[in-house]
């Protein structure tokens, strides 16, 4: 399997997960040019997706999902919250509804979903697999939970939400309101948080840590990777980042 990133943050996100001829496309967050234009950087066309996985309906994850699947004939997966959420006619798209949670595949990918606390209708985030292999993506949580370590641990890679730094966030120019909404446990995980969740799942199978959803204004690349570095007890250098303009690239991850 592997993955790789369209775009990470407030701005827009998607993320692209592949095991061998399916691919999932995880939120568009993005125009629809734009997306295009970031899918043929990974060497890939609007026509080799498979599927669209939503996480919740906030517009940086979810403005140009039913536009892309329209255009290009993707069916779409999102929770019964996130599908009510959204004022749209579905007539003409493919619509799978999650239910209760449970286990699903779209072609040689196992999809497992898990509900996360986030100020949205009912966001969720996923874990990848193959039957050997778990990718596992966590952003747009205000707080962790036993549930979301337990579902963590043992996974082969990580997409972690660093979304800000306590003390960046608390002196910036946000509304007061904005900076309680974001630092809420129903908002993003700040740097220590996401690392205190990092120390408490299983690592052994880790291949990569990707810290994801960085504040542009309240937080830096370097600060989120020492963060994470500390929790893994790893040089810095070895925690990857995923940035709004570039996202990442392909990461390879092996059984």
């Amino acid at each position: 399997m592997r993955f790789a990133s369209l775009a990470s943050g407030s701005e827009g996100n998607a993320l692209i997960v592949e095991s061998g001829r399916t691919r999932i496309m995880l939120d568009c967050g993005l125009g629809l040019k734009d997306t295009v234009s970031r899918l043929s950087r990974l060497s890939l066309l609007p026509e080799d997706l498979s599927a669209i996985l939503v996480t919740h309906e906030h517009e940086d994850h979810a403005s140009g999902v039913f536009r892309f699947a329209r255009k290009y004939g993707l069916p779409v997966w999102l929770t019964h919250g996130t599908f009510r959420a959204h004022k749209t006619a579905y007539d003409d798209l493919n619509i799978g509804l999650i239910e209760g949670y449970q286990r699903f595949s779209i072609g040689n990918i196992e999809v497992e979903p898990y509900p996360v606390p986030h100020d949205a209708r009912e966001p969720v985030q996923f874990v990848f697999g193959d039957g050997s292999i778990r990718i596992g993506v966590l952003t747009d949580t205000g707080s962790s939970t036993p549930h979301i370590e337990a579902t963590l641990s043992g996974c082969h890679a990580l997409v972690l939400e660093c979304n800000h730094d306590t003390e960046m966030l608390a002196n910036s120019s946000y509304p007061p309101k904005l900076v309680q909404r974001i630092s809420g446990r129903f908002g993003h995980l700040d740097n220590e948080a996401a690392a205190s969740l990092l120390s408490r799942i299983d690592q052994r199978r880790l291949q990569h840590v990707v810290a994801a959803h960085l504040s542009q204004k309240n937080n830096t690349p370097d600060l989120a990777r020492s963060a994470l570095a500390r929790a893994m007890n790893c040089n810095g250098e070895w925690i990857g980042i995923a940035c709004q303009k570039e996202g990442f690239s392909w990461r390879q991850v092996v059984a």
